[in-house]
């Protein structure tokens, strides 16, 4: 009897994992919906920006499990800030150096839920050649029906601050720019 009620116990388990397991969603990022932009002081007396217009990825999520893996990657060479000169300069070999290290990208798979939407997530962001640990916390998060394109979309707006001498982007430290650098990613990805 107490076998029987162990095997009954395990097998449970393991539909129950089962089905969890089986809610897995794949998304695609939605380039159109999907941004990330930095911002760094300037003297104290304004803020520089810029933004990635190339980038693709994907994002795996079980909202049910809580469990999930994002991997994103951002074209440095479609760096732009609205300044020709400055999007040369900052996609030189003395801050992002482009032509060596084309891309930057995030891999995160330690995801942080609060109920049934995300508030963190987890892991390893690479520029410059360089990867560090980073944690995007989300200001927003919402999966959602798209009606026009009739499938779940999930997306929200996460951000983090990052030292970026850690990433070897240390251009202008010894005239005063500061090192820290706040990355807000806007990201919407659509289920396949």
């Amino acid at each position: 009897m107490r076998i029987a009620q162990l095997l009954t116990t395990a097998v449970a388990a393991a539909v129950v994992a089962g089905a969890a397991h089986a809610e897995m969603g794949t998304y695609a990022i939605d380039p159109t919906h999907t941004f990330a932009t930095f911002e760094i002081g300037h003297f104290g007396a304004s803020v520089n920006r810029g933004r990635f217009e190339r980038k693709e990825g994907t994002v795996m999520l079980d909202k049910v499990a809580k469990t999930g893996k994002v991997e994103i990657h951002f074209d440095i060479a479609s760096l732009t800030t609205g300044t020709p000169p400055f999007e040369k300069h900052l996609q030189s070999a003395d801050i992002f150096d482009a032509e060596q290290f084309p891309k930057a990208s995030f891999v995160g798979d330690q995801f942080q839920f609060d109920g049934d939407k995300v508030v963190a997530v987890a892991g390893q962001l690479t520029i410059k050649g360089k990867t560090q640990p980073a944690t995007f916390t989300a200001k927003q998060f919402a999966c959602y029906d798209s009606p026009m394109l009739k499938r779940e979309v999930c997306g929200g707006d996460f951000e983090t601050t990052i030292d970026r001498t850690q990433f070897g982007v240390d251009y202008g430290v010894q005239f005063g720019f500061p090192k820290n650098v706040r990355i807000v990613a806007q990201i919407e990805a659509i289920k396949q």
